[in-house]
């Protein structure tokens, strides 16, 4: 997959305030509303097809058009580190079955520092991206997308320097303010708004900029699971990022794309470790 907008790929030369400076722009440059070359509907195995549409196999045959349009391709990417090496992990499923798995080895150039995310770990992504032989129609980023101070997490960044659609995963809250309270136990598949505050330098306060997204709880049970923190990356808004991620959750806590990229990560960081010895 080609970089669209490579005055956006991240660079770990910059200062940290040309860095902020520049996610300004990709928040400006970036779209929080749906424009998706599929019907959200029906990622990871979902069936959103009417009777109407569900056209039979012989009769495509004698009109010589296609059945239907294939399920989309949604690409999972998750990150690992092997000493001072990014290893970005891709997993492309299609209909919940996985077609491709890539993987990219990058250097670390700068430390972690909240909310620059994008710049210790993008480049690496965008190789991964690169490796792909197929273009995935959206991608689910372990990271945070609106939900971040300049509303230009990784998801976001990534997804506007590759025009994709991305949906940012994240196990924390970086910044904004849940409309409930998040302490207590959620059934599962509830969400719970996240507004920009102050922390959100971009966006007016109480703008909808997320979901805490519950994909899994336990039943009869004390215990509860932490929801996840979704949040539209670029070309989703924050309603259709919740739903492509409780349509995608598939009994865990991650989402399906985001779980096997996970543990292709692990799995490549093994050998890359081994490489690197």
């Amino acid at each position: 997959m080609e970089v669209v907008r490579p005055e956006f790929v991240p660079d770990a030369s910059l200062s940290r305030e040309d860095m902020e400076a520049l996610q300004r722009e990709i928040a400006g440059s970036a779209v929080f509303e749906d424009d998706l070359p599929f019907d959200a509907a029906s990622v990871c195995g979902g069936d959103a097809a009417t009777e109407a549409d569900q056209t039979s196999l012989a009769d495509a045959g004698e009109s010589g058009e296609p059945a239907a349009a294939d399920p989309p391709l949604v690409a999972g990417v998750d990150q690992a580190f092997v000493d001072d090496h990014a290893v970005s992990a891709i997993v492309l499923l299609r209909d919940g079955e996985v077609v491709e798995r890539v993987h990219a080895v990058e250097p670390v150039e700068i430390p972690y520092i909240p909310g620059l995310l994008s710049f210790r770990e993008g480049r690496a992504i965008l190789s991964a991206f690169a490796a792909l032989e197929r273009d995935p129609d959206v991608a689910l980023v372990d990271g945070s997308g609106r939900i971040h101070f300049r509303e230009a997490g990784i998801a976001t960044h990534i997804g506007v320097t590759l025009d994709l659609p991305t949906v940012g995963v994240a196990k924390n809250l970086l910044c904004g303010t849940p409309r409930e309270s998040l302490d207590r136990k959620l059934p599962q598949g509830a969400r719970v708004a996240i507004e920009a505050d102050a922390d959100v330098e971009t966006a007016e306060p109480g703008t909808h900029i997320g979901d805490a997204v519950q994909t899994r709880q336990f039943e009869n049970s004390d215990r509860y699971v932490n929801p996840l923190v979704v949040s539209p990356g670029h070309r989703v808004s924050a309603d259709t990022a919740a739903d492509i991620v409780l349509a995608c959750a598939a009994g865990y806590k991650l989402p399906e794309p985001t779980r096997l990229a996970d543990s292709y990560a692990d799995e490549v960081k093994a050998e890359v470790r081994e490489q690197l010895e």
